[in-house]
C-alpha cells in the first residue's frame, strides 16, 4: 500500500497531483507494468476511479497502456516525464521546476524496470507528440533519419518550440534528411538547432517515417498510420546505431554529389 506519510508523495502532492493520482502514480512505478486491478488494489482506491485516474497519467505522457479490455495494462513513464511536463506548461513555475528536479532521482529509485525489452505504442496526434517528448530525456546525440516535410505537415504548430527545446536542453541531432524545399531550408539552421544534417538526393531516396536513436531507444513516427512507437533495447538501440553510421557516411558521399550537380 502507498504510504501517505512518506517524503515521495507529499513531493507528488507539492507539484500539484491530486492525492489518488499521486497515490496510483507512485503504485504503478513500484509495481511495473499492470493491469487496473492489481493497480487499483495496490493504491486502494476504488477499479472505476483508477481508470479516470489512469486516463489522466496518460494524457500527461506519465503512463503508457498497452493491450486492449480485459487484458490492458498500464506503465508508469520514465520520471523525467514530470520535467517535460512542466516545462511544457503555460505559465512555467520555476519553483515546481526545482521541486520536480529533485523528486525525479528518488522517483528514479522506485521505478520498476526490468531488463527486458519493451515496445510502447502511441497514436493520433497527441502521440506523435509524446514520442517527440521521449526524446527529450536523451542523454547523448540523437541520430535521426528525417523528413522534414513529413514532420511539419503533420504537427505544423509543435516543431518549432520542439526545436527551441531541444536546443536549450543541449541535446544535439544528427540527421540524414531528404533534399526537399523544406529540409533545405531546416538544414539552413543547424547551427542554430544544435544540428548536423545529410542531404541526399529526394528522388532516389525518400522515406516518410523519421527514425530517431538514443541512449537505449529507437523511436518511430509513422505520419501516414498517425502511430509512434517507442523500442526500450540496449541491443537493438545499439544494431541501430552501427547502421546509422554506415548510412551517414553513404549520406554524405550523396550529399557530396549532390552539391556538384
Amino acid at each position: 500500500m502507498i504510504n501517505i506519510e512518506s517524503p515521495i508523495y507529499k513531493g507528488l502532492i507539492n507539484l500539484g497531483f491530486p492525492q489518488k493520482e499521486a497515490g496510483v502514480y507512485l503504485a504503478l512505478l513500484e509495481l511495473g507494468k499492470q493491469t487496473v486491478t492489481v493497480i487499483a488494489r495496490n493504491a486502494n482506491i476504488n477499479r472505476t476511479t483508477v481508470y479516470d485516474i489512469l486516463d489522466s497519467l496518460v494524457a500527461k505522457g506519465l503512463v503508457n497502456v498497452s493491450g486492449k479490455e480485459p487484458l490492458q495494462e498500464y506503465v508508469a513513464e520514465s520520471p523525467d516525464k514530470i520535467l517535460n511536463m512542466l516545462e511544457t506548461q503555460i505559465k512555467k513555475d520555476q519553483t515546481n521546476l526545482q521541486r520536480a528536479q529533485n523528486l525525479v532521482p528518488q522517483l528514479k529509485s522506485l521505478h520498476n524496470i526490468t531488463d527486458r525489452p519493451k515496445v510502447m505504442f502511441y497514436e493520433g496526434k497527441q502521440g506523435m507528440e509524446q514520442v517527440y517528448e521521449d526524446t527529450l530525456t536523451s542523454h547523448e546525440t540523437i541520430l535521426a533519419y528525417a523528413n522534414v516535410n513529413e514532420m511539419h505537415s503533420a504537427l505544423p504548430d509543435y516543431f518549432p518550440k520542439y526545436y527551441q527545446r531541444r536546443t536549450k536542453k543541449g541535446i544535439h541531432i544528427k540527421a540524414i534528411i531528404p533534399s526537399n524545399k523544406a529540409g533545405i531550408e531546416r538544414v539552413s539552421k543547424d547551427k542554430d538547432e544544435a544540428r548536423e544534417s545529410a542531404l541526399v538526393p529526394e528522388d532516389k531516396i525518400y522515406f516518410s517515417p523519421e527514425i530517431n536513436i538514443y541512449d537505449n531507444k529507437v523511436m518511430i513516427a509513422s505520419w501516414k498510420e498517425k502511430l509512434g512507437i517507442i523500442i526500450e533495447s540496449k541491443e537493438i538501440s545499439e544494431a541501430m546505431k552501427t547502421i546509422f553510421g554506415l548510412s551517414w557516411a553513404e549520406a554524405k558521399r550523396l550529399e557530396k554529389n549532390l552539391n556538384q550537380e
